[in-house]
């Protein structure tokens, strides 16, 4: 492809509304351009490493027995129902025509409306359907560019068999199929524990890669591997422990204290003899969680633990709940479920709210003064705690999801009806599995991980181009005759070449041009070199370069190859 005949916008400064490097990198180079918050035209350039990852994707998804559907974006609302997730979803599901349709953000449904047409026996599984396919979501806050957007590409699979037995083996093929993607992409990625939200399911995985610019958190354990997202992890870390001697239950005045910190500062004591007081709505009833001093309730977890959504109590519902303002909460006398983090397990002489406003109870001993208390996990990890694998400490940091996979179990094929007949001829509902993968996420993510303060570091796999050629002066006769037979012998070598054949642009221009695009090798025709038959072939990666006889330059790119 020659640059004087091609759309490749590239940009001189750093786009004021890009902030991650991958945003930077793709509106610098031409690869995207922003139409709306969250929704972006992929140029030519960008179209052509999307295109090269989807087919590394379909590769290895027809490897494991991958068969390719395109289905409709636009959903009948009435099958989202059937599942509830128009709920589930929220405002993040885009509606249309008067809310009878949605653009579908994933597929389970459609996939299993058809599979519950024509997957009737145990003979017809297990079947692998995947698709490559535009989805929507309505992010309330679109940022890093591609990363987190309402408009994206992404391919999602899904799984359906007879058991949950053989779940786990499709489960481990995609496993085995992502790792194989992301290693022809050569990507740096590690795998964590992650919630399975609004997807269900028993089980899942994220593929993730470390940055600054990820939307997720995670809890990573260098010495032994651990790993999962901050919505799940766990830690070492020492609960409170117990005293030998309880005091008695003693109200505390306490004007405007609010805070932990604020409690501390007020009676003189450690946050760790204090047991903060949430109030969450879970199926319209109220739920008071205890956390130990300033621990953060993991709303992930109390998810899981309840086994149903939640909320935190409004301002107005925490005074008709329990008599007081956020604050001046606690678990003496309340009346509904309580729930208490493992580190506050039978502690006592803990201070807390009184259930009155401005006034603290302290002396409260949880196996004494709190009946039918339960415990649980609630709390989420910090950088620096143990590890719950090994001795060392975990770090937690910011990383971008690349893939996620799920064992979703019977959860759509018992809603939508989609139920096979066994070997006995009895009746049972399909199990399922949903593996996604993010395409612009991959290629976002390459960038973060593969560029330098000049631009783009492609390899050769995705590279949009596997050589750029520049022709310095192209206004000289030889260096015209010279560029075009090279640009000819290396096409018919089968290398995709991009040709910097532009007349009037300056020679620093061409390469910074060609630095920021970064294709993994250049060719440089002068003039100078010319006039002993040479060019200059430079390896972006490396920077080295090498004098090479116009006649050698297949043979050398070859062997750098």
């Amino acid at each position: 492809m020659k640059i004087s005949k091609s759309f490749i916008p590239t940009l001189k400064e750093v786009p004021a509304d890009a902030v991650v490097q991958s945003h930077i990198l793709m509106l610098r180079a031409g690869m995207i351009r922003m139409v709306s918050a969250g929704i972006y035209s992929l140029l030519p350039l960008g179209y052509r490493v999307v295109r090269k990852i989807s087919e590394i994707v379909r590769e290895e998804m027809n490897n494991i027995g991958g068969q390719e559907f395109h289905l409709p974006a636009l959903n009948p609302k009435e099958i989202w129902e059937q599942t509830d997730r128009v709920n589930a979803f929220g405002d993040i599901l885009f509606h249309v025509k008067n809310r009878e349709y949605v653009l579908a953000p994933t597929h389970e449904e459609i996939m299993t409306y058809h599979a519950r047409n024509v997957v009737k026996s145990y003979k017809d599984m297990p079947q692998i359907w995947y698709q490559i396919q535009t989805k929507f979501r309505n992010e309330p806050r679109p940022r890093s560019g591609v990363i987190r957007g309402r408009q994206f590409l992404m391919k999602d699979a899904y799984t359906f068999d007879v058991s949950y037995e053989a779940l786990d083996k499709a489960y481990m093929l995609h496993d085995k199929a992502y790792r194989a993607i992301f290693d022809r992409c050569k990507l740096k990625y590690f795998v964590v524990g992650a919630f399975s939200g609004a997807m269900g399911g028993t089980g899942s995985e994220e593929f993730m890669v470390k940055s600054d610019a990820g939307e997720d958190t995670v809890a990573h354990c260098d010495s032994c591997g651990y790993a999962a997202n901050l919505e799940v992890a766990t830690s070492i870390v020492n609960g409170k422990a117990r005293d030998k001697k309880s005091d008695a239950l003693k109200e505390i005045h306490t004007p405007d204290v609010k805070s932990i910190d604020e409690l501390c500062e007020f009676l003189k004591i450690d946050e760790t003899q204090c047991a903060k007081s949430r109030i969450y709505i879970s199926d319209g009833q109220p739920v008071l969680v205890l956390m130990l001093g300033n621990d953060d309730v993991n709303e992930s977890k109390l998810e899981k633990e309840l086994a149903a959504a939640v909320r935190p109590g409004h301002p107005e519902e925490l005074a008709e709940i329990t008599g007081a303002d956020a604050g001046s909460i606690g678990p003496i006398k309340f009346k509904h479920r309580i729930i208490a983090d493992n580190r506050l397990k039978d502690a006592n002489n803990l201070y807390s709210g009184a259930n009155k406003n401005d006034y603290h109870i302290g002396g409260i001993d949880l196996p004494r003064d709190v009946k039918k208390i339960e415990y649980a996990d609630l709390r989420t990890a910090q950088s620096g705690e143990g590890c719950p694998n090994c001795d060392s400490k975990l770090e937690v940091f910011s990383a971008i999801e690349l893939g996620h996979i799920f064992k979703l179990g019977t959860k759509y094929a018992e809603s939508l009806g989609a139920f096979y007949l066994d070997e006995k001829g009895e009746e049972h509902p399909i199990v399922m599995g949903s593996y996604g993968i993010g395409i612009e996420r991959i290629l976002a993510c390459f960038l973060e991980q593969n560029h330098d303060e000049f631009g783009i570091i492609w390899n050769k796999v995705i590279a949009p181009f596997d050589i750029q050629l520049l022709g310095l002066n192209m206004k000289k006769k030889e260096v015209v005759e010279a560029s075009e037979k090279l640009y000819k012998e290396l096409t018919t070598a089968g290398y995709e070449v991009l040709f910097d054949d532009r007349v009037d642009a300056q020679a620093g221009f061409k390469f910074k041009d060609a630095d920021l695009l970064g294709m993994p090798l250049q060719i440089i025709v002068g003039d100078k070199k010319l006039k002993d038959n040479k060019v200059e072939l430079k390896n972006r990666k490396t920077g080295e370069r090498y004098d090479v006889k116009l006649g050698d330059i297949v043979n050398k790119i070859e062997e750098i190859y």
